[in-house]
Order: C-alpha cells, then structure tokens, then sequence
C-alpha cells in the first residue's frame, strides 16, 4: 500500500479536524427489557433487511433516524426506487445444474465476493460510535467493496488505516472515494492528493446534488450543534429559521458550479479511476462514455434530491433499450431501493456490474460489523440462501 502518511498533514486542508462526535446516545442493549419499543432486538432474531430497518427505526435517536430515512419532499422516488424492483419479473430457467453458483466478480479492477458495494453515506458515527471504520470492519468480512462519504465522520486516513493497517497480511478491503466537489478547489485538491496517496482505487463525483434537497423530516428535529467538525469537508451542524436539517446546512461548501467542462480538472489532479455518482438519463451515460468516463453510478441519491427522478434499476432498461453500447465503454453501477438478493440478480441481468447499498448499511451498523456481515449474508446465504442466483441461472 501506498504511504499513508497525509501530505503535510490532515491540518493543511482543514484547521479543526476532530472527528465529528456521535450525534446519539449508546443505543439499548440486547439484554435490555425486550418488551420495550426501545429495546434493540438481537441480532439473532433479524432475518432480512426490513428487520435491521425496524430496528433502527426503534433504536437511533430521534435525528439520527430523521437524518438518513428522510428524503425529497413527498418521497415519491424514495418509495419507487423500492417499488421498481417489484414491478421487473423473473422467468426461471430450469433443469440445471446449480449445486455450484459462483457470484464473485470484480469492480473497477478490484475483486470481490460478491456484486455488492457499501454506497457512500454522511456521518455514519451517528449510528455507531467507530461510524465508517467499524463499517468498513465489516465490509471486509463480508467481501464487498466501501465507498467512503467526504462527509465521512473520520478523515480518510483514519478509515483507510482502521480497514487495512499497513502491517496486516489480510485481504485488502477495496476502498473507494465518493467527491464533493468543495466551492474552494484547493481543499479539493489537497484530498485527492491525499486519498490517492493513501491507496484508494477510484474517485466517485456525486452529480446529482448540487444543491440540497428539500428534507422535511430532517428539517423537523433539531440538529446537534455540540457535533463537532466533519473532518473532510469542515461542516458544522446547527439549526436555523428553516430547521435543522443536516443535509442542507452542512452541505454549504459544495460547488454547484461544477459541470462536464470540469472533468479535465479532475482528471488533472487524480489518475486513480472516475466514476460519475449521480447518472440520471441515457443522454448523461452516453456523453460520459464519450468522454472516456471509467464508470458510472445510475443513482438518485437514495430519493434525497429530486423528488419525481427516475428509479435507476428503470434506468438501466433505458440504457439497454436506447444505448446499449455504454455498457462495452464503462461500468455501470447502480444504488437505490434495493433490499433483497432478487433485487441484486435483477439489476446484474440488465447489465449492473455491481449494486451499491446505502442507508442499508447504516442500519446494519446499529450492530457494529457482525451487523454488516449479517446484513450482506441476509441478502445471499442466510435465510434468503442464493434462490436467485442458483435457480435463475441459465446457459
């Protein structure tokens, strides 16, 4: 692995750099009265996705829950993303052979057990104390990939050397790097100097949320302005005469300049692999093929922007009906709705390479990283064993 010591340390791109401080109390213990609403119920006891769900809607506090279930004013494309999936049927092949199903493949040169990717999400130390390096913990037991959030609650640094210490002989976990783009390039460029220096594979440009979206339930709770300072970006959360939605206020630094012209810019400062987070029409994916984009991530940002915005598993069959050709030029990614193993082989049928999960795993690390590995084997050998994978498999 590349050196990890930051170029001229963490403070040459932020003066305060404290990790952002959990924005909850400890959560209930398993061993807590189990008749209580707010009891967490064992980890034992949740067999798919909808129940680490539940349970985090019982167990966070208050604004924690409001801050990562809330989305775009009337939730229409938040409840679509989910809805779509549904709506896609599968026609079984039968009479073969399925005793042996391999699902590992690979993203963006790196390899992985399964099509599976932990999508980038804000503050995860609002859910768990250790936030995105006990997320990343739990990542790599399960063999998929990690996107790592600029509005991460630890530095990139303190992540990268929490998921693969240099001194380790483990399988590395893949790490990727999701980019605001800040309104002042030069604190942008100093992290992609220093998340390339540190050994992460790829850059993912969010281009769907210049702005911020309009979050009413994260407007209604009051946000916690003793959280401290998000270390990569430098946000601070308080409240105001709008509300207190994290989302909003802490989003202030971002750039909503930023356009296509801006692409040589990047490519200027990183030679690491480009994503472009945030794909919306077939036109947007043709013209990143065109400009020699290395991958793509048909995202709506989990309903959090644009309400009304296309569901992207409906998105990939716009691709393959109006530009299939995009998929021979880059990879396509897609995030957004996806809560069972059925979900993932639909989304691989119609030409994914991988699938991204965001809120998700956040709700599995109210479990700490056995509820990440548990929450990744619901998905394909738990409860839920391989049906799709083995029993739609065709020659």
């Amino acid at each position: 692995m590349a050196d990890t010591k930051p170029p001229g340390g963490a403070s040459s791109i932020y003066p305060s750099y404290s990790p952002l401080l959990p924005l909850h109390t400890n959560p209930p213990s398993p061993d807590d009265d189990p008749t209580s609403s707010s009891s967490k119920p064992p980890l034992s006891t949740l067999i798919n996705t909808h129940d680490f769900e539940l349970a985090a809607q019982q167990t966070l506090t208050p604004k924690t829950w409001a801050f990562y279930s809330s989305a775009a004013t009337d939730l229409h494309t938040k409840h679509r993303n989910a809805s779509a999936y549904a709506d896609i049927g599968l026609r079984p092949r039968v009479l073969i052979n399925v005793k042996d199903v391999n699902i590992s493949t690979s993203m963006l040169n790196q390899p992985l057990s399964l099509p599976l990717f932990c999508a980038p999400a804000a503050m995860a130390a609002m859910v768990h104390p250790e936030g995105e390096k006990e997320l990343a913990r739990g990542c790599k037991k399960a063999g998929i990939a990690q996107c790592v959030s600029t509005s991460a609650s630890f530095s990139i640094t303190d992540i990268v050397n929490s998921a693969n210490p240099p001194t380790s002989s483990e399988r590395e976990l893949p790490l990727f790097f999701q980019l605001y783009v800040d309104k002042v390039r030069t604190k942008s460029e100093a992290l992609l100097a220093l998340v390339q220096s540190l050994g992460i594979k790829a850059i993912f440009l969010t281009v769907d949320a210049p702005v911020a979206g309009k979050r009413e339930a994260d407007e209604r709770v009051r946000a916690d302005e003793s959280a401290g300072v998000v270390p990569m970006s430098g946000a601070v959360a308080k409240n105001d005469s709008k509300g207190g939605s994290l989302g909003r206020i802490m989003a202030g630094y971002i750039d909503s300049t930023v356009s296509w012209a801006d692409i040589p810019w990047l490519r200027a400062h990183t030679s690491l692999p480009i994503v472009l987070k945030g794909i919306q029409t077939s036109m947007d994916a043709q013209k990143a093929a065109a400009l020699g984009i290395d991958g793509i991530l048909l995202s709506n940002h989990g309903g959090r922007s644009l309400d009304t915005s296309p569901s992207p598993i409906l998105l990939l069959l716009e691709l393959q009906k109006n530009c299939p050709e995009v998929f021979d030029k880059l990879e396509v990614f897609v995030d957004g709705g996806v809560s069972r193993g059925t979900d993932i082989f639909k989304a691989l049928c119609l030409g994914a390479r991988s699938v991204g999960i965001g809120r998700g795993m956040l709700y599995a690390l109210n479990y700490g990283e056995e509820g990440v590995e548990k929450y990744v084997d619901s998905k394909f050998v738990g409860p839920e064993p391989s049906p799709s994978f083995g029993i739609l498999i065709s020659p």
